[in-house]
């Protein structure tokens, strides 16, 4: 019979319901225009929640709602302003220009989308990307053109501001046998995933804010992975890409060989290890120990050249780029050597291997002091007989 006029469309078709555009361009344009007060981050935070909703309703309106409010945020007066007389964004306004840079990346990383969309929104990209104004990641101007690009979250860290407001999930292997292979499930590829670009090495950015969005973005996406609990799959994920991440060369933060400047993987690590432990001691610790390294604290012999010692060197203030997250950076490290201490007790060639690269690979004296605390304190536990080695370990340290 003929089809039923009032079933609507099919549930894979894209819904498409009217969009009042200027309503959309006033509104962005009047909390733009305030500046911040009387909520208007709140009322903007609203539209982009929208544009969400109509994303995972795969309405077509939600990236054309996006395209208006992007050329709203563009078209910003303060902009200029800000380029002109060389001051920063306000942080409430660069969190604003986050979400909207994490809003795209789930634009273009649609699946489902056309080519010639991609095209299209490529073609717009450029176009906002070539105007003098637009910020760049850490929210700052300089002489050359800013990319818009710049400004939306990179790789597996991507839209990690947003995961902070979505609820605790229970999360399960779910087959999907027409797109993956037999034993894959969408959350095996996801915590893979997440591995690969948690471990994949990159240059630590300019400016304040974009360093601590590394660090923070990082920490937001191992905090999601650990709600996940490990089962035998996973396990096996961890192993294969802990060992993929030290043969992985230059595209792993875990090679051999890095970039002084490159992103640590302390923190990384320290979840690495904590996970792989019980299943792979070995592993684990080769693993935590390739990531103890500081790179841009020593000389710029490369870290796999192991006929040159590494000496400190002095940390010039205005070198470039400036870390202004070293201090967070280091206490990682500390963090690091602290959970590989106290995992060793009771093992007298780990805890010797862990002692050496502490000594070689931690600079700061305030943290050598802290972990030989440390390791008194894990030596002397009230439960059981003092741990000889580690008491050693901690005198070592105290001396340094």
């Amino acid at each position: 019979g003929a089809p039923d006029p009032t079933a609507g469309a099919s549930i894979d078709d894209e819904n498409c319901w009217h969009l009042d555009e200027e309503q959309v361009q006033e509104q962005v344009k009047l909390f733009l225009s305030q500046g911040g007060y009387h909520g208007s981050g709140k009322q903007l935070n609203l539209l982009f929640a929208k544009v969400r909703e109509m994303l995972k309703m795969r309405d077509s309106n939600g990236a054309r709602m996006l395209t208006l409010i992007t050329e709203q945020f563009m078209a910003d007066p303060r902009l200029s302003l800000w380029r002109q007389q060389g001051t920063a964004m306000t942080d409430k306004y660069r969190q604003l220009w986050d979400e909207l840079g994490a809003l795209w990346m789930c634009i273009v990383l649609n699946p489902h989308c056309k080519l010639e969309q991609k095209s299209s929104w490529l073609k717009q990209l450029k176009k906002w990307n070539s105007v003098d104004v637009c910020p760049w990641e850490d929210g700052n101007h300089g002489n050359e053109l800013p990319n818009l690009t710049n400004a939306l979250p990179q790789g597996a860290n991507a839209n990690q501001e947003n995961l902070g407001q979505c609820k605790s999930l229970e999360y399960q292997h779910l087959p999907a046998h027409k797109f993956l292979e037999e034993g894959e499930s969408y959350l095996s590829l996801a915590v893979e995933v997440a591995l690969i670009g948690l471990g994949q090495q990159r240059i630590m950015p300019d400016g304040l804010y974009a360093q601590e969005k590394v660090c923070r973005n990082e920490e937001q996406l191992i905090s999601k992975l650990q709600e996940i609990e490990l089962d035998d799959t996973l396990v096996k994920i961890f192993r294969k890409q802990a060992v993929f991440l030290l043969e992985g060369g230059p595209y792993s933060g875990l090679g051999e060989v890095i970039h002084r400047e490159s992103v640590p993987m302390h923190t990384f690590a320290k979840y690495l290890f904590t996970s792989l432990l019980p299943h792979d001691a070995e592993l684990a610790y080769k693993t935590a120990l390739r990531a103890m390294r500081l790179l841009v604290l020593e000389s710029t012999a490369p870290s796999g050249d192991m006929s040159r010692p590494h000496h400190i060197a002095s940390v010039v203030p205005n070198r470039y780029p400036r870390w202004f997250t070293l201090s967070h950076i280091e206490s990682q490290q500390c963090e690091l050597a602290s959970t590989m201490l106290t995992a060793a007790k009771g093992d007298v060639r780990r805890l010797e291997t862990v002692l050496e690269s502490i000594q070689k690979n931690i600079h700061s004296s305030s943290h050598i002091f802290k972990l030989a605390q440390d390791a008194f304190k894990i030596a002397t536990l009230m439960d059981s007989l003092p741990d000889i080695t580690l008491l050693k370990v901690s005198l070592e340290l105290g001396l340094q």
